[in-house]
């Protein structure tokens, strides 16, 4: 039985709709990026991340957006945190991982009674919250209203029990491998199995 999922959702500009890799997207809503290919929606229930690509074009499609692509500060990490913390809190949401990096985010949440896009609807809103509050939102110095700093969607995986510890190193590997430090949130439990 499934117990929980393994989320990732990415910052505006992290993962463009017509991605040459395979997107979440059935549709590209901007004239100057639709240039650059049709969406390239994929089913796929792995990471396509590792796909060979023509790096030149996805770069240059990614000049075609409207705003620069979100690279979060780490104080802007931070307020990102503080934002869910208080979301998981409200809602208790159980978190066994959690991974904020520059342009995008890891989770690992056990199943709640709202629907998994919800949730991260409500994370991505409560986070926004405390940057605007912070005054450090990305987009902060564009005039209202403010551009969203996070994508649309979601990618998830379901786990089962066994899945659970696989996920969560995993996850907690991701700053690591970027050179960062590990990330250690105060709203993040531990699996029990």
């Amino acid at each position: 039985m499934t117990i929980g999922y393994h989320v990732v959702f990415g910052t505006y500009g992290f993962w463009l709709p017509n991605d040459p890799r395979g997107s979440w997207s059935d549709f590209v809503g901007s004239w100057d990026l639709y240039k650059y290919g049709p969406a390239t929606k994929t089913d796929d229930t792995r990471s396509v991340a590792h796909r060979s690509h023509d790096r030149k074009v996805r770069l240059a499609a990614k000049n075609a957006i409207n705003y620069l692509p979100v690279h979060f500060t780490d104080d802007q990490t931070a307020s990102v945190a503080t934002g869910f913390a208080k979301y998981v809190a409200a809602s208790k949401l159980v978190v066994w991982a959690c991974a904020i990096m520059p342009d995008h985010v890891h989770l690992v949440v056990a199943f709640h009674e709202l629907k998994l896009e919800s949730l991260i609807i409500q994370l991505k809103g409560q986070a926004t919250r405390a940057l605007l509050g912070a005054g450090i939102h990305p987009f902060g110095h564009i005039d209202k209203p403010t551009p969203k700093c996070f994508a649309r969607g979601e990618w998830k995986v379901y786990l089962y029990p066994e899945d659970i510890p696989r996920a969560v190193a995993y996850v907690e590997s991701n700053p690591v491998k970027e050179g960062k430090p590990q990330q250690h949130w105060p709203f993040v439990v531990p699996y029990q199995n």
